[in-house]
């Protein structure tokens, strides 16, 4: 049976972020997800979660100035102190809130000196979280336009020169089905490398029973390949995120 995460960052900001955990408990989430936990305290999140019985899927490191348009650290060449020093803060959130998944940020960056410093950078992230879940992620070239993965083939590519055990896929099928689409088998073949998956209806990033993908037969796949990590639902709601929640009900209805 799957299991959903909702995304803190976009679902149920019609709240103060501590409040979301309440709201997505209630609407009947077993786990959240978000971009980042660092403007609060790490105690402050747990609290969060153990009373609402939730778990920790996934968050981001730090992405450096995010809102001069920076967008992850890992390969950035001339910034491995502060990747590592990223690296190290989400590990020690991680003491704390125990996430199933840590996502590694790539950033905004091209090129052979880049990708070598990517490449040493998640071998070195990889030793330091030796025991902890590290994932990448392929970010479709339209909603983040220069970030260094783009697609799957590329992705695995990277996790191969890495070749670090504990560090695999993060596979957002809404990122995949605007750069490479064929979702199905994609996620076929991905599987044994995946470590993650999120979900957004396509192309306007709502709710996954609106737009082209159809989401029935992809929830059952992941099914019947055995997928057992959370399903994140990195989605914008249309409108508030209580009254777009049936898809839970209508999808998983007619995928089971």
């Amino acid at each position: 049976m799957l299991r959903f995460a909702a995304n803190l960052s976009m679902m149920f900001t019609e709240y103060p972020f501590l409040e979301r955990f309440d709201r997505a408990a209630a609407a009947g989430f077993g786990a959240v997800e978000f971009l980042f936990p660092y403007d609060f305290e790490a105690d402050e999140i747990r609290a969060a979660l153990d009373r609402n019985g939730l778990a920790m899927a996934l968050y981001n490191t730090y992405p450096g100035d995010w809102e001069r348009g920076e967008r992850g650290l890992a390969a950035l060449p001339g910034r491995g102190e502060e990747f590592r020093d990223a690296v190290k803060r989400a590990l020690d959130y991680a003491a704390v809130l125990k996430p199933s998944r840590i996502h590694i940020m790539a950033g905004i960056a091209g090129g052979p000196e880049v990708r070598r410093s990517y490449i040493e950078n998640l071998a070195w992230a990889a030793e330091a979280g030796e025991g902890q879940t590290l994932c990448i992620e392929p970010i479709n070239s339209r909603d983040m336009p220069g970030y260094h993965l783009a697609t799957s083939a590329d992705a695995i590519g990277v996790l191969d020169a890495v070749g670090a055990g504990n560090l695999g896929l993060q596979f957002d099928l809404y990122h995949a089905q605007i750069m490479e689409g064929d979702l199905t088998r994609r996620m076929e073949r991905l599987m044994p490398r995946i470590v993650h998956m999120q979900i957004a209806g396509v192309p306007d990033r709502h709710e996954p029973d609106t737009g082209e993908v159809n989401f029935v037969p992809l929830f059952a796949a992941m099914d019947q390949l055995g997928y057992d990590g959370f399903v994140g639902c990195e989605y914008r709601p249309k409108g508030r995120t209580e009254d777009g929640l049936g898809w839970m009900r209508t999808l998983l209805g007619d995928a089971g």
